[in-house]
């Protein structure tokens, strides 16, 4: 008997060692049981090996059925504390607004040690609600990193659906989305790299009727579109809002970021481009071709200045346009003004 109960330890070590899951050595500790069992019955009484393995079946099946009774009570108190922590759950009352849960203070270390931002700023960020319009390329990286520095509340407006040819740019997605939704991809994307935000994702185009009822329920648009249409939709849903965009743009190697904020005094989008270009002048990305990081640069300074308006944290581009040349490796500013006679945003400045 000592004997089998030797193998049965050195397959549950072995296992170990080998790092062998759990119930794969129970498994096999299993086998070796029911085989000292047929053993004891099936040969003869005197036989070496079952005299080897104890001479009687008795007492294995007396040590089999203490080990029954301890697996089913270790199943019925994992069982009764699982239990208990659904109904804790369940009854325990929501996070208030701006309540840092468990694991998130370490989550956003990195941001509290920072002076101009701190745990005020990171509070801020929390109990923030930012509008996304765009889940490409632009959106991609201002999705990812608004979720990653713990924007509470982030809103995704798209009604695009992943093709392969997003994939060069848009690293939001992966090829095993292709043909979803991009508000659902980016969702997913977003929940699995920081769970303790909320994701609203809007599988429609954003048209004049719903635009400015959406933008209502939030504190800042971030507009990563690629036509004109929507640009100025956005610009004058926002404007209307009260609510401040921030904007990106890009072509083939150069792109640009700006903030317009109206309210504060700032020029709106159709202040700085009263009209869209004449057909051919400012063709797509798709007609032009664009470099693969460059969203990525643009997006992520869009996501910065994101976290600086809401945080409060330095000095904004109110008023200004950033241009990035990547094929030359240059960043320029151009400064903006308000046009009184601006139809979207005319006489609002405060």
């Amino acid at each position: 008997m000592l004997l089998v109960l030797a193998l049965a330890a050195g397959l549950w070590g072995l296992g170990h060692v080998m790092k062998t899951p759990r119930a794969a050595r129970l498994y096999m500790i299993a086998i070796l049981y029911v085989a000292v069992l047929i053993a004891q019955v099936a040969l003869p009484e005197g036989h070496a090996l079952r005299a080897a393995t104890g001479g009687s079946a008795a007492p294995w099946l007396i040590l089999g059925g203490l080990g029954a009774l301890a697996l089913g009570y270790a199943r019925l108190v994992r069982g009764l504390k699982a239990r208990a922590v659904r109904k804790e759950a369940a009854e325990a009352p929501p996070p208030r607004p701006g309540l840092f849960r468990e694991g998130e203070l370490e989550r956003y270390a990195r941001h509290i040690v920072l002076r101009e931002l701190g745990g005020p700023g990171q509070k801020a960020l929390k109990e923030a609600k930012v509008l996304v319009v765009g889940a490409g390329g632009l959106g991609s990286p201002v999705l990812l990193y608004l979720a990653a520095g713990g924007v509470g509340t982030i809103g995704v407006i798209d009604d695009d659906v992943v093709d392969s040819g997003n994939l060069q740019r848009q690293v939001i997605h992966t090829d095993q989305r292709i043909g979803m939704a991009k508000v659902f991809s980016a969702q997913a994307a977003m929940e699995a790299l920081n769970p303790y935000i909320a994701v609203r994702p809007y599988n429609r185009r954003l048209d004049p009727d719903s635009a400015a009822a959406l933008m209502a329920d939030y504190d800042l648009v971030l507009d990563g579109t690629d036509n004109f249409d929507t640009r100025y939709l956005v610009n004058r849903a926002a404007v209307a809002a009260g609510k401040p965009l921030i904007s990106g743009a890009l072509s083939q190697w150069e792109g640009q970021v700006n903030l317009f904020d109206p309210a504060s005094g700032g020029p709106c989008y159709e202040c700085i481009f009263p009209t869209a270009p004449a057909a051919g002048l400012a063709p797509s990305c798709a007609e032009a071709g664009v470099l693969g990081p460059l969203p990525g640069v643009v997006g992520t300074m869009m996501a910065v200045e994101a976290i600086k308006r809401i945080t409060g944290a330095g000095q904004g581009l109110r008023g200004e346009m950033l241009i990035y040349d990547a094929l030359w490796g240059e960043t320029r500013k151009i400064t903006l003004k308000r046009r009184a006679d601006c139809p979207a945003c005319g006489g609002t400045a405060s």
